[in-house]
Parts: structure tokens; sequence; C-alpha cells
């Protein structure tokens, strides 16, 4: 998708917004590590996991509704598109929503799980 953003000049605007979610990595990189160092009891781990929490929101469920509604908003330029860009606009978006869904869930249960360890 981001090859064919560059090559054709279609979609970039969208383009964006799906890589602006890898803003979380480094946090998920962090938590990783301080896993390895075993410093899941720390007060960094627990801070860690609030930031990735609040990342994850806003880049990668808020953004993304953001993005959906753009798109619908914005439909008659991108059925001007050509149908592969279509297809990317809508499926690749779409596939990662549901992925970083999936994760979502799984960080909030982590973070209740760790602030009731906390209590």
């Amino acid at each position: 998708a981001v090859a064919y953003s560059m090559l054709s000049g279609e979609g970039q605007l969208y383009t964006y917004m799906v890589l602006i979610s890898e803003t979380t990595t480094p946090g998920i990189n962090l938590r990783w590590y301080l896993d390895v160092a075993g410093m899941k009891r720390s007060k960094a781990y627990l801070i860690n996991g609030v930031v990735i929490f609040l990342a994850w929101l806003v880049a990668r469920i808020l953004l993304f509704i953001y993005m959906f509604y753009h798109v619908y908003l914005h439909f008659d330029q991108v059925e001007h598109m050509h149908i592969f860009g279509q297809i990317l606009v809508i499926v690749v978006p779409l596939v990662l929503s549901i992925m970083n869904l999936f994760w979502f869930s799984k960080i909030i249960r982590g973070l209740r799980k760790t602030l009731a360890k906390r209590q």
C-alpha cells in the first residue's frame, strides 16, 4: 500500500494516517525490554502500560475511526482512484483495524490485571 501510494500519488493522506499508528511501536518495544529485564513490577512498567493504552487508543483506534469517516465523506474522490488503490484504501485499513482492536482488547485486559495487582 505504501509503495502503491508513493508510485501512483493516490491515497497518500490515508497512507500517512495508517503510518501514524507506528508511533506506538517504541512503547511496545520498551515494554518487551522491561519484561526481559525482570522489571514487571516496576513503576516504569506500569507507566509504560498506561502510555501504550493511551497511544494505542489515539493512534490506532480513534485515528482509524476518523480515517474511515474521512473515506466515507470523500468516497466520490476515492471512486476516481484506480481499482487497486480503492481496494488498498478500504481493505488494508479494515484488516489493520481488526488486528488493532484485537490487540487493544489484550492491552485493556493486561492493564486491568496490572492495576488490580497494584491495589
